[in-house]
């Protein structure tokens, strides 16, 4: 597997239906992973030197331009067939516009249709949210308040983004075959990515073993690829899109790291 600094562990975090599936290596063992109810649990089971790569946007805009925040925009182009994987994020008022929990399905979609009003008066060409973005704003609500409430974790914590890393790992290459069709986990897609993987020094063992419960298998295999992400930063490698990182209003970096 792709060496770490000595003495440092290194993650990869992603959302998933229970909560934040991780992946991450300990200097000198193999790769472990489970499921963490809330981000905060992550970070304290971790050492407090772990870096981290998180599939999850940090840093959001206060008005969202064509294409969303510059990161999108610049990623998108590497990945072919695979671009409609990077989402448009919208703006801070729209995610923050509906902070509540829903316990029925015409709440949840009340609130869908008012975050898509806000994300509509804060963007320009003006555009509502997808269902599928809306699923993950208190996700990215999580990590923005834990971000800005503790911001030495900024140094060690990072946005990546699976497809992108995947597209690191294959030279420069866009994976050939998507990770599900028509929201179904698509096994040759799979397949693919773990090859890949397995290539890049994860073992074989690991990969194929079934997700933690609650995490579904490309929410695991993506953790497992942004933890390499999180070792080529922790060794300084990492490129970032863009290059210098920009900045959002609180102070938090505006960057896709792969």
């Amino acid at each position: 597997m792709t060496a770490a600094p000595a003495g440092r562990t290194v993650a990869g975090a992603d959302g998933c239906k229970a909560g934040w599936v991780a992946v991450w290596r300990r200097p000198g063992a193999t790769p472990e992973t489970r499921v963490f109810s809330s981000f905060a649990e992550l970070i304290a089971y971790l050492p407090q030197d772990a870096a981290i790569a998180v599939d999850m946007p940090i840093g959001l805009p206060e008005f969202s331009g064509s294409g969303g925040r510059g990161p999108e925009a610049l990623v998108r182009p590497l990945l072919g067939a695979r671009q409609s994987s990077v989402f448009s994020i919208p703006s801070r008022a729209a995610i923050y516009a509906d902070t509540n929990g829903f316990t029925a399905l015409e709440t949840w979609y009340e609130a869908h249709r008012r975050a898509s009003a806000v994300a509509r008066a804060t963007s320009l060409p003006s555009r509502g949210v997808s269902i599928q973005a809306f699923g993950i704003f208190s996700r990215i609500r999580e990590l923005d308040i834990m971000l800005r409430e503790q911001p030495a974790l900024i140094g060690r914590v990072i946005e990546s983004h699976p497809e992108v890393a995947f597209w690191q790992l294959n030279g420069g290459q866009a994976m050939a075959l998507p990770k599900k069709i028509k929201g179904r986990v698509n096994p040759a897609g799979m397949a693919e990515r773990k090859a890949l993987l397995e290539d890049k020094g994860v073992p074989r063992a690991f990969l194929d073993m079934p997700p933690p419960r609650g995490a579904g298998e490309d929410d695991f295999l993506d953790a497992t690829a942004v933890m390499l992400v999180a070792a080529r930063f922790a060794r300084g490698e990492a490129i970032s899109f863009p290059d210098p990182a920009g900045m959002d209003a609180h102070g938090l970096p505006i960057a896709i790291r792969v």
